[in-house]
């Protein structure tokens, strides 16, 4: 992968509107969960003083990590002695709010950090899209949340701010292009990282049997709440025509299309490729309480934490531009009223993938 290639996937810095977007995001964590657990239980261990290494590819602020990796280490923890160490590296992009993550790691109730004495963390501020591990170094991996946000723009999409919503197939065959390539660089270079008979659990955004990649309800809002603030004289018609949510979820056949035709790539195999519906965790509570004004709020505090940064990269001085608060809450507060306006459940496709890395004949 070049070294000019920029993963955009946003890290906002607003703690309380990401951890909003994290209590979305734990949807289908439950399950993957019990994926990656099955996945400690049958990686090889190394012999100590040398220490069992986890990796957690697009950490974020760890919200998404803390449950996987503390199950992870206390299947660990049933397969060898208690004083052999476990090192958990997180990664993400330079410019992640690090500080934010070990705050996370250090202090939030479901940490693994202090349920066992001999784990111990590090991170590491590089794209995912090279190699930032030693070679047949991790043992076990974890990716949540975090694939689906591609390296780099391929074009402008007329009339909407996301792929999966446009009609024109010369965009869509150029963002397909590009998530091919991005997902052949990163499943690359997990192979030369993990070691043998070490495995990866990937939980990431999914396109239905139907081609459904979900999240309508949210992208209508969005949409209409952007020409709405450009009607308003806050954007202008440009910045909005340029406003491009660079993410794209994968179809199944997108997942295996490098493992052909052999079914290894790199020494890797999928061992399992799940796609499923998870659940809409602000429906369900708005079904209980029927408070429509938090239904609205609740996801609106996700999109402004999840892609509110990628939509301000094309006010006229990007994310630096003075209008960027006031940009950030009346997006918000339009998404909410709309959605406030009209519950409606969201389909949220995702898929769990866990690739093994077999060793040489």
């Amino acid at each position: 992968m070049a070294e000019s290639s920029i993963v955009v996937r946003p890290e906002p810095k607003d703690s309380g509107s990401y951890s909003a977007a994290s209590r979305l995001q734990a949807a289908g964590l439950v399950p993957a969960i019990a994926v990656f657990e099955r996945a400690a239980a049958a990686v090889p261990l190394p012999q100590p003083p040398q220490p069992i290494v986890i990796a957690d590819y697009g950490a974020g602020n760890g919200l998404n990590s803390l449950l996987p990796i503390g199950a992870a280490t206390a299947v660990l923890r049933k397969r060898t002695r208690p004083e052999h160490s476990v090192l958990v590296a997180h990664t993400d992009r330079p410019d992640n709010d690090f500080t934010a993550l070990f705050h996370t790691v250090e202090n939030d109730p479901d940490t693994y950090l202090h349920k066992d004495k001999a784990t111990f963390v590090s991170a590491i501020g590089r794209s995912f899209y090279s190699q930032i591990l030693p070679s047949n170094s991790v043992h076990l991996g974890w990716s949540a949340w975090a694939i689906h946000w591609l390296t780099r723009v391929p074009c402008g999409i007329e009339g909407h701010i996301q792929v999966d919503f446009c009609s024109d197939e010369g965009v869509r065959a150029a963002y397909a292009r590009q998530a091919a390539h991005d997902w052949h660089e990163f499943i690359a270079f997990r192979g030369r990282e993990l070691c043998p008979g070490g495995r990866l659990v990937v939980m990431t955004t999914a396109v239905g049997d139907d081609g459904d990649s979900g999240f309508r309800p949210l992208m209508s809002v969005l949409l209409d709440t952007l020409d709405e603030l450009a009607g308003a004289g806050l954007l202008t018609a440009d910045e909005v025509a340029q406003m491009c949510l660079p993410t794209m979820a994968r179809r199944a056949a997108d997942f295996v299309a490098p493992f052909a035709p052999s079914g290894r790539f790199e020494r890797l195999e999928i061992e399992h490729l799940e796609i499923f519906d998870a659940t809409d965790r602000f429906w369900e509570r708005y079904r209980v309480d029927s408070d429509a004004s938090t239904f609205g709020a609740r996801w609106a505090g996700f999109a402004r934490a999840s892609l509110f940064p990628a939509l301000a990269r094309a006010l006229d001085d990007g994310g630096a531009d003075q209008r960027t608060a006031e940009f950030f809450d009346r997006l918000e507060k339009g998404i909410a009223e709309r959605l406030a306006a009209s519950p409606e459940p969201t389909r949220i496709p995702l898929a769990h993938v866990v690739l093994v890395k077999r060793p040489r004949p």
